[in-house]
């Protein structure tokens, strides 16, 4: 009988995004950055598009992620459209 693929843990797959971008040629600088948007990002869908639950979660003062999200210039109205988005597709599919 054949074995179900595992599926790697946290610490895999992360190693292979980092080897990924390696081979892209990323420098720490430009990984880091992107690593920390798409982070603020998914925080901020989680939470419905909400700066202070945000960071809450995220264990940053509401200012410091008010200046990141600012710095990295992502759309908190982006993170509230797409939350929408989703609770109309659970109601669409029920």
């Amino acid at each position: 009988m054949k074995e179900p693929k595992k599926e790697p843990n946290l610490n895999g797959r992360l190693t292979q995004i980092v080897d990924e971008l390696v081979r892209r040629g990323l420098t720490l600088t430009q990984a880091r950055r992107e690593f920390e948007r798409q982070f603020i990002v998914a925080a901020l869908r989680s939470n419905g598009g909400n700066l202070c639950r945000s960071a809450r979660s995220l264990g940053v003062h509401r200012n410091t992620l008010r200046n990141k999200v600012s710095d990295l210039g992502i759309g908190v109205d982006d993170a509230k459209t797409s939350t929408r988005r989703r609770a109309r597709e659970r109601y669409a599919r029920a």
